[in-house]
């Protein structure tokens, strides 16, 4: 096993400070650690971004949005109860995580909300996750999604342990279609401001999907990362977006990803159909060193968790040694870690 195998060689300290409790405000005044392709790095600010591009350059976003995930109930005998929604898998029939959950077998009932406005039944377990199958029952005349914006909050990472941000912070400008449990956070930098320069510039704008689930958070726990396997998540790419890349291709121009979510999409519907072709449905695609990139020239990402996915998938894009060392580089100019951190902008060539 080569060390770009090995999930040892993913690992790095992080001073504790570092970690992002809270977004800056205006959001694209964060920092921004450029990566050019002849390995020097230089540091400006995200606002600037604009002039890092070229006219005709293409940057595709994540247009997903962070719904009302967690919900605290209570069990019939009283016990309080948290769950994290991951995934509906039918009808107002949830994945979902939940804590303490070795006590929640098959008939079990939690209810949420001042006047159990919500009553959910675990109706099975999901080996791969630990993960409860949950069936909601509406107790009014409105719908799951209205009781679930009234009783449930928006989940910040675990790592985001004292924040001021409000729910609206973690969302992108630009988010639209709801269904991720977490948000695509290098779009969190994003201001209406930048994106109206960017369009004066000539520099276009494509959207994808991907609805953020456990698979992108979830560690990665084999030594031999290979073995690793990706928890689904659902993706969509329309026909426009893939014309804007194959006109941006013919131009010679750059199509970035904003965001690994948007390098897993437009690689993973790639993989799909091995074309660049309109796609909808599920990937379960786990990029790392040794891929080979058949869409994206660059990047736009935050700096990622220690031994995680998307640590490795950065790697595949600029090597991990390279990564690694960038990240020193980072700590010791004390840039701001995770979720509500800096950014870095990496272009592939």
């Amino acid at each position: 096993m080569n060390l770009d195998q090995q999930l040892s060689s993913y690992d790095y300290y992080l001073p504790p400070e570092l970690i992002a409790q809270n977004p800056v405000i205006p959001r694209d005044s964060s920092r921004l650690l450029i990566v050019k392709p002849d390995n020097t790095i230089s540091h400006t600010v995200f606002c600037n971004l604009p002039d890092l591009l070229f006219p005709g350059d293409l940057l595709v976003l994540n247009d997903t949005r962070v719904i009302p995930a967690r919900l605290y109930g209570k069990k019939s005998t009283g016990a309080e109860v948290e769950v994290l929604l991951v995934e509906e898998i039918e009808n107002n029939c949830w994945l979902a995580l939940v804590k303490p959950g070795k006590r929640f077998t098959v008939g079990s009932e939690i209810f949420f909300g001042d006047s159990s406005l919500l009553k959910a039944t675990v109706i099975g377990k999901d080996k791969a996750t630990g993960g409860r199958f949950l069936q909601f029952e509406v107790n009014d005349s409105k719908s799951f999604w209205q009781i679930l914006a009234q009783v449930g909050n928006i989940p910040f990472p675990p790592y985001v342990t004292n924040s001021e941000a409000n729910s609206q912070q973690y969302q992108t400008v630009y988010a639209k279609r709801q269904g991720a449990i977490a948000a695509p956070t290098a779009g969190l930098h994003f201001t209406e401001r930048l994106l109206k320069e960017l369009k004066e510039r000539q520099i276009n704008l494509a959207m994808v999907t991907l609805h953020v689930g456990i698979g992108t958070f979830r560690p990665v726990e084999v030594e031999d990362i290979v073995t690793h396997e990706m928890h689904q998540e659902w993706i969509e790419v329309n026909k426009n977006t893939i014309s804007a890349i194959k006109q941006t291709k013919k131009m010679g121009r750059k199509v970035i990803a904003v965001g690994t979510t948007v390098v897993r999409t437009l690689e993973g519907a790639y993989k799909q159909q091995q074309k660049l072709a309109p796609f909808k449905g599920k990937t379960d695609l786990f990029i790392y060193p040794g891929y080979d990139f058949q869409v994206i020239d660059g990047l736009i990402t935050n700096f990622h968790l220690p031994k995680s996915s998307l640590l490795m998938l950065v790697s595949a894009l600029i090597g991990r040694e390279r990564l690694m060392n960038i990240y020193q580089q980072a700590i010791e100019e004390k840039y701001r870690f995770y979720s509500f951190g800096d950014g870095m902008f990496i272009l592939q060539h």
